[in-house]
């Protein structure tokens, strides 16, 4: 699958691209191994040979067309296996800070799902330690801060939302701030009372309730995600538009929603990037973050995300850095750096 460019008949206000450019971001919805870039992807695929991810960049890339949800978590948990030692998280996270400090990101929540890495071989402290060494290292050599959302993959069952938990409550990272849940939507069913039990262990712990939800089901994810998860803040949460209660329930709440355009296109979601809700979205007065969930897989990158929101949606300064503000409002950096950040980009707007 690939996205809809510019339409030719809309060429690009290069004063736009300029004012993007420069403009501080903050990164709130960016997964680990999502996040790795095509030659740290062959690096790792090298490395482990055996792993069944393609080697040589043209294989890689055509690896990454998805067919459907189903098909990219596929994809995603091979590449996921290929992270099997410390120095392969922190390589990862490295990549990661690097690239996005490059697009003047000052900060980010990066989502880990420790248990898949644990599957791969490794250990929790083992990760943790990885995952410290990482943010102190990104501080020192990109300027950047990272904060860590732990991520139970619902795929694997009730195993890997008591591994994820164990992670989160014994061997937390000391930049974890938030416990979240992803993969395949559908496959929460049988493991509900298991994820309702695990986050209302975490909350008490004071993480933040951070699900993505409403990607690839329904308004009912949603409502799950904040009746029963108590969630501060929604992955996707695109299906929010099918439920006018909902959305009022959102807007009422000031509920952010973490949406990724270019992602929902990717994993078959959105049919094209003209038929994303996200103008809809915002119309309604909901409160909307600009993300990039795993850049290099969808070709993409948060720069790209807000050129997508002026050159297909038609937002303008203004807009755009409302949105800026919303991701910093959002996140879970202390209000000091928040107010900062935050007056930085009204001067700049």
């Amino acid at each position: 699958m690939t996205t809809e460019t510019t339409p030719a008949s809309a060429p690009r206000d290069t004063a736009l691209t300029t004012f993007i450019d420069a403009l501080p971001k903050v990164e709130l919805h960016v997964h680990l191994v999502g996040s790795a870039s095509v030659p740290t992807v062959l690096e790792l695929a090298r490395r482990h040979p055996d792993g069944g991810v393609p080697t040589d960049e043209a294989r890689l890339r055509d690896f990454y067309r998805f067919r459907d949800f189903p098909h990219f978590a596929r994809v995603y948990d091979a590449v996921n296996l290929l992270v099997r030692t410390p120095e392969d998280v922190a390589t990862l996270v490295l990549g990661t800070a690097r690239d996005l400090a490059a697009q003047n990101v000052r900060y980010f929540e990066l989502t880990v799902s420790p248990y898949a890495h644990v599957r791969a071989g490794m250990s929790y402290p083992a990760v943790t330690e990885a995952l410290d060494l990482a943010v102190r290292r990104a501080r020192e050599r990109h300027g950047i801060e990272i904060a860590y959302i732990f991520d139970i993959p619902a795929d694997f069952g009730a195993e890997a939302v008591t591994g994820t938990l164990t992670a989160a409550l014994d061997h937390p990272a000391e930049a974890l701030v938030g416990f979240g849940i992803g993969g395949v939507e559908q496959m929460r069913a049988p493991i509900r009372d298991e994820i309702r039990d695990a986050f209302r262990a975490a909350r008490a712990a004071g993480l933040r309730s951070l699900p993505h939800a409403g990607e690839m089901t329904g308004p009912e994810t949603m409502w799950e995600a904040v009746d029963q998860l108590g969630a501060e803040r929604i992955g996707h949460g695109i299906a929010c538009v099918r439920d006018e209660r909902l959305m009022a329930h959102l807007r009422d709440t000031a509920t952010p929603l973490e949406v990724c355009p270019t992602s929902n296109v990717c994993t078959g979601q959105v049919a094209g990037l003209a038929d994303h809700p996200l103008p809809r979205m915002l119309d309604a007065g909901l409160f909307v973050t600009l993300n990039s969930d795993d850049p290099p897989m969808f070709d993409t990158t948060l720069t790209g995300e807000y050129r997508v929101a002026a050159d297909v949606f038609g937002l303008g300064r203004a807009d755009l850095a409302a949105l800026a503000r919303n991701a910093v409002t959002a996140s879970s950096m202390a209000e000091p750096a928040k107010r900062t950040l935050i007056e930085e980009i009204d001067a700049l707007a």
